[in-house]
């Protein structure tokens, strides 16, 4: 099985062009969002580690949000709890899918949590400072402050950059994005 690892900053397209593809995806925010949604466990961890901040079951963004802006430690004790749930469930993604010829994992951290192997083919997604800015500004709950600490957890692109097999310039035009899709897809299966 082919497994691309996608990279690149948050807000320049990764999930939009993960679906390109036409394969299975594995989208770590969205299985952080299910989490955050139905894990009693997750939450009584999190209640536990953070009783000043986590009041609510389903776990409440604002919650987590205020727990980071206090302290950037707190990030750190939420990613200690819910990464190795995200783990289990790209597991168990891979193993449903291990007939499939190719699947792409969409997975901010792919890099600094070592998720991805040797045979993995990493594609770095590119984009304009001002284009990401102006996309994550129409986000709900965007919050500027939050994004600088989270980028701080990252690798600097640079390195994902160097690290990645193959670099798509999202212009955020569909046709476009998706021609570069292709033609990776033609060098990757041939």
């Amino acid at each position: 099985m082919i497994k691309i690892g996608i990279l690149g900053k948050i807000g320049s397209g990764k999930s939009y062009i993960s679906k390109m593809f036409g394969c299975p995806v594995f989208n770590a925010d969205e299985e952080v969002i299910k989490i955050y949604k139905t894990d009693k466990k997750c939450f009584n961890k999190l209640k536990k580690k953070l009783p000043d901040y986590i009041h609510s079951f389903p776990i409440k963004k604002n919650e987590l949000q205020s727990a980071i802006l206090d302290n950037q430690r707190n990030l750190f004790k939420i990613n200690k709890i819910v990464h190795p749930i995200v783990r289990n469930k790209m597991k168990k993604f891979l193993i449903i899918n291990s007939k499939k010829k190719m699947v792409v994992l969409d997975i901010p951290l792919l890099l600094e949590n070592k998720l991805n192997k040797k045979n993995y083919i990493l594609i770095y997604v590119s984009a304009k400072k001002k284009q990401i800015f102006k996309r994550l500004k129409l986000r709900k709950n965007y919050n500027s402050k939050i994004l600088k600490k989270l980028e701080k957890t990252q690798l600097k692109l640079e390195q994902k950059r160097k690290k990645s097999d193959f670099i798509i310039n999202n212009n955020f035009k569909k046709n476009t994005v998706r021609k570069s899709v292709k033609l990776i897809l033609r060098k990757i299966l041939n």
